[in-house]
């Protein structure tokens, strides 16, 4: 009997050493993925058991029930969270359960440029496939009620930036941070505006900045074309500049800007009317912003596209119209 019983013990040991070993070599182990890695998607709710079948299922881990015995012996079964995450190639399965519960979820990106009106903002949204639509084809004022804004007009609201997310995030939520955002750097530039502005709030530098960013075809012309404007206010001058008259025209506007359409009398028509237009026509960036806030000094009163981008710089309208005659009318 007793022969019989230390023969159970010794094969029960021999069980036993060999399970363990097995255990460990699981533990060490690394997990089958690509070698770019394996982007791992855990929806909400999803049980580590459930997650380590399915991965078992795939052939990317050797066996489900150790992966589960190993996180439920070092209570980490229900720390996991719900996302994507980056499983790099030498992974092993003690690794994959720090990545579920201590890394980064995977980030998408979205850019919002500089110059955009809110209708293009909108549509890049709508067609990003990641983000999740909750104001997909909502009215303009229904999505600024939605972000806690309501009754306040969305153009030139929006901070131009390239935005990071994880999977799951609304549209709601990027639109919110990018709001955050531009009244952020309006408040930080507005502090730190020049004494002898034409704008008196905030909100006319956004929207004097909105106007520089769709006049500018250089960078370094932003404070000189935001000194034009300035000169022009402070003397009760009409801005006359284009990109209001092209706002205020819509979805009419097909390229071409015709003598009907600077005579149209819209809000934003800044050949009818003087003083700046009732909201910004798009979204500035920091730079126009500044330039804005930080006009450049001089005596230009006008300025007209050469055609590369940069600018004739004009004190009188004789000279003004001389410009126009050489890069405008000749062209």
């Amino acid at each position: 009997m007793q022969r019989l019983i230390g023969l159970l013990v010794f094969c029960a040991a021999l069980v036993a050493g060999w399970y363990w070993m097995s255990y460990q070599r699981f533990l060490e182990t690394p997990l089958v993925v690509p070698e770019q890695g394996l982007v791992l998607k855990v929806e909400r709710g999803t049980s580590l058991q459930a997650l380590a079948r399915r991965l078992q299922g795939e052939g990317v881990l050797a066996d489900a029930r150790l992966l589960y015995w190993h996180a439920r012996w070092h209570e980490l079964a229900h720390r996991i969270r719900a996302g994507e995450f980056l499983v790099p190639p030498g992974t092993t399965p003690p690794g994959l359960l720090k990545i579920l519960i201590e890394g980064r979820p995977v980030e998408y990106r979205l850019t919002l440029l500089e110059g955009w009106n809110f209708r293009q903002v909108m549509t890049a949204i709508a067609r990003d496939p990641v983000l999740r639509k909750t104001l997909e084809d909502a009215a303009p004022e229904v999505v600024m009620q939605a972000l806690g804004h309501a009754g306040e007009h969305p153009e030139g609201r929006f901070f131009p930036d390239t935005y990071s997310f994880p999977r799951g995030t609304s549209d709601r939520d990027l639109l919110a941070r990018a709001y955050r955002r531009m009244q952020q750097v309006l408040a930080e530039e507005w502090a730190q505006r020049a004494e002898d502005i034409a704008v008196k709030t905030p909100e006319e530098a956004l929207i004097l900045a909105s106007i520089i960013e769709k006049e500018t075809g250089v960078p370094e012309e932003r404070a000189r074309i935001a000194g034009v404007f300035t000169r022009r206010l402070k003397k009760g001058m009409k801005l006359q500049t284009d990109p209001t008259v092209i706002y205020g025209m819509g979805e009419r506007y097909d390229g071409n800007i015709r003598r009907r359409d600077l005579r149209e009398d819209t809000p934003y028509n800044t050949y009818v009317h003087r003083g700046l237009p009732p909201t910004p026509i798009c979204m500035p960036g920091r730079e126009a912003i500044h330039a804005a806030l930080h006009p450049a000094p001089g005596d230009a009163l006008y300025f007209v596209a050469r055609g590369d981008g940069t600018h004739v710089f004009s004190a009188t309208l004789e000279e003004h119209n001389a410009a126009v005659r050489k890069y405008q009318l000749k062209r």
